[in-house]
């Protein structure tokens, strides 16, 4: 690929921006509009958990093969097949007749949203070739996630009190045809020299072990134990499966080997924890504000500003930690504040009173801000390059997998134990376990934090990477014999 000038290579970082900023304030916009979804929609607890959870889990499963598709057949191509399909999957969503229908046009946003992160961040990579302008565009990248933490309540309770929440989908369709044309015109195709073959057995492995296990969760609080066993029973089957399968292809869709790596497998827990504890957060969070407190979606989003803004501005001052002393003080830092803010939930109730409620959010945001920046660069710490690309991918599958599970298992433990007809009056108590659940993925985060991060866990790491560089050395070997 040419090199471009500097004006071209901010415009496809603008671009880039553009494509992770509908995708990540479609999430955290939608959460306060949960509430009216459900009296309109007439949905359960779980109905609301399958439409957070529908596009969290289609985005988990489809983010590895997205990201080999793209490196195969031309990433400025199926990053434009990800914005028509996002934004056409957003205009549908805006139109659900009903809660099943709109889980469905979930689905469809999610394979779009499937293509664009990945991909993105390989054109961001592969434009950007100096190293320290390419950390720069990555730390510009990174500063979108936390905007769209900060705006995403905003927008959504202006736009649910003054429009209704089918708007918040309208927002996605001028930026993604914006993006979409600016794509068209500026971004050059792009191609990796050599391109990872599709494991389409482990992808089937994948969706089943997610996509079952999901359901087991949500589902197990009104179906029972008995009415979810074979769809656990099948978990099993696909995670043993995928232990079985993957490690006897040359190029398989999960390295298990990657997980002989201390930073990497703490990397992958704490992605999975942290990224629970915020599906969760939100999750509870919004509920209780509007459905407990009785506040519309404006005020709801104005309350978790104290959440939202620390996110935003610790976000770049961990990048600036990792960079200086490397990832183990802003996991600590992340893991004190979240597994404070989940005790004081679980523990002191902070939910009614409004000075425990502000101080709660500030320090669950203090930490979900700390938390983020270190995850990517504890994965591929110590990787060999060429393998660097897939233990990202990992890690953003991680995350989303993570949020998904968050949102399962919180919101199943508050349907066991609130009443239907008495909401208000026993949402608090409901809500202790899942708060309790919430502290200890903070308490993951701390404790692995300081254990995966150390000198004893980057030798693994190391030791991996030989591995790993013996093995594509040899693999080239045979091919140019």
């Amino acid at each position: 690929m040419p090199e471009l000038s500097h004006r071209r290579r901010m415009l496809v970082l603008a671009i880039c921006c553009m494509s992770l900023l509908i995708v990540s304030l479609d999430n955290t916009v939608l959460n306060v509009a949960l509430p009216s979804m459900q009296k309109e929609l007439h949905a359960s607890t779980s109905g609301l958990q399958w439409t957070i959870d529908a596009y969290t889990l289609v985005l988990a499963s489809l983010l590895m093969l997205a990201g080999s598709t793209a490196d195969r057949i031309g990433r400025k191509r199926v990053f434009m097949a990800g914005l028509i399909v996002f934004t056409l999957g957003s205009a549908l969503c805006s139109m659900a007749p009903n809660l099943e229908m709109l889980v469905v046009f979930r689905m469809v946003q999610a394979v779009g949203g499937s293509m664009l992160n990945p991909v993105a961040m390989s054109i961001i990579t592969n434009t950007f070739t100096d190293p320290r302008e390419r950390a720069r565009a990555i730390g510009a990248w990174g500063a979108v996630v936390g905007i769209s933490m900060a705006a995403g309540p905003l927008v959504g309770g202006l736009l649910v009190e003054s429009v209704g929440w089918r708007s918040i989908f309208w927002v996605n369709l001028p930026v993604g045809l914006a993006a979409l044309l600016l794509t068209l015109r500026h971004v050059p195709e792009s191609r990796a020299p050599k391109a990872r073959r599709p494991d389409p057995v482990g992808q089937v492995m994948v969706i089943a072990l997610f996509g079952s296990l999901t359901y087991a969760i949500i589902e197990a609080p009104n179906a029972g134990v008995t009415a979810i066993l074979p769809f656990a029973a099948l978990a099993l089957a696909a995670l043993v499966g995928l232990l079985w399968y993957e490690p006897r292809r040359d190029e398989p869709l999960i390295d298990l080997r990657f997980f002989r790596s201390a930073p990497f497998s703490g990397a992958t827990v704490i992605a999975v924890s942290g990224f629970a504890a915020l599906g969760g957060f939100l999750f509870l969070s919004t509920l209780y504000l509007q459905n407990v407190r009785g506040l519309d979606a404006l005020q709801a989003g104005l309350w978790m500003l104290p959440m939202a803004v620390p996110t935003f501005l610790c976000a770049p001052l961990s990048g600036r930690l990792v960079g200086s002393v490397g990832p183990r003080v802003p996991l600590v830092i992340a893991g004190v504040a979240m597994t404070a803010s989940g005790v004081l939930f679980a523990g002191f109730e902070a939910e009614t009173s409004n000075v425990t409620l502000f101080v709660g959010y500030v320090l669950f945001g203090i930490g979900f801000g700390f938390v983020n920046a270190p995850i990517t660069n504890t994965a591929v710490s110590g990787m060999p390059r060429s393998q660097a690309g897939v233990a990202a991918a990992v890690a953003s599958t991680s995350r989303q997998l993570g949020q998904t599970l968050g949102v399962a298992v919180v919101g199943a433990v508050l349907a066991a134990g609130v009443s239907t007809s008495s909401y208000r009056d026993t949402f608090v108590s409901a809500a202790v376990p899942g708060w309790w659940i919430l502290a200890g993925c903070g308490l993951l985060v701390l404790v692995l934090g300081a254990a995966t991060t150390g000198p004893r866990a980057r030798r693994t790491a190391e030791r991996t990477a030989e591995r790993l560089e013996a093995t594509d050395v040899r693999e080239a070997a045979a091919v140019s014999a």
